[in-house]
């Protein structure tokens, strides 16, 4: 289910996160279209925190800390990697608007990037939005092989680390699926949120301060 917002202006970081705790997400369609529709899937992806997968040949590449990985280091630089076009991937759906919307959650604390450094190149990463004990994963990047990917698994360390109980991913696709993704019908969705959005979580309880090792992230996979 989706419906238009002919007036994008008027939504507000506190409208944001009161419709992401409603089980709705805005999108555009494309970065060049200046609106703004609001989206209800019939079936939500997720990935189940304690179902998460990492393959041998993944795990062995976050361990190697080929990437070094950081958090809410260079938040706009990542949702702008985000939002410009891929190999396989020529448009996206965030526009001007959701940049600025996101970035200004940023700014108080409901909404984090992941970054994956080589050197000082921002080579992958995503970013997504917390609430009470849910993150909602909005998009990733790369242009580095399994750059994204590793920051995922970082992603997944900080939930489990912190609380979380619900990483919503609001669709599924092949690639996901390889992580444990499924679907699940939007009343049951409806319940495990409400649950999500009671309570806390900590964001932080792996530290920000300085890069979490590829041991450390992996080490956290088995607290789930």
């Amino acid at each position: 289910m989706s419906s238009r917002d002919a007036a994008s202006s008027e939504i507000t970081p506190s409208v944001l996160l009161r419709a992401y705790a409603c089980g709705i997400f805005p999108m555009s369609e494309s970065a060049d279209d200046p609106t703004i529709f609001w989206v209800e899937p019939e079936k939500r992806g997720i990935i189940p925190l304690d179902g998460f997968r990492v393959t041998s040949r993944l795990a062995r590449t976050v361990r190697s800390d080929a990437f070094r990985v950081t958090v809410n280091t260079d938040f706009k630089q990542t949702i702008a990697g985000c939002a410009a076009p891929q190999p396989g991937r020529d448009d996206t759906w965030i526009n001007g608007r959701i940049r600025d919307l996101y970035t200004s959650l940023h700014e108080i604390g409901h909404c984090h990037s992941v970054e994956a450094w080589q050197g000082d190149r921002l080579v992958g990463g995503l970013y997504g939005v917390s609430l009470g004990r849910a993150f909602f994963g909005e998009s990733m990047f790369h242009t580095e092989r399994d750059a994204s990917k590793v920051a995922l698994v970082h992603l997944v360390a900080r939930l489990i680390a912190g609380g979380f109980v619900l990483l919503d991913t609001q669709f599924v696709t092949d690639h996901l699926r390889t992580f444990g993704a499924v679907e699940v019908p939007r009343r049951r969705y409806r319940t495990m949120l409400d649950d999500a959005v009671t309570g806390q979580a900590d964001f932080f309880a792996l530290p920000a301060s300085r890069p979490v090792t590829g041991a450390e992230a992996l080490a956290c996979l088995t607290q789930a």
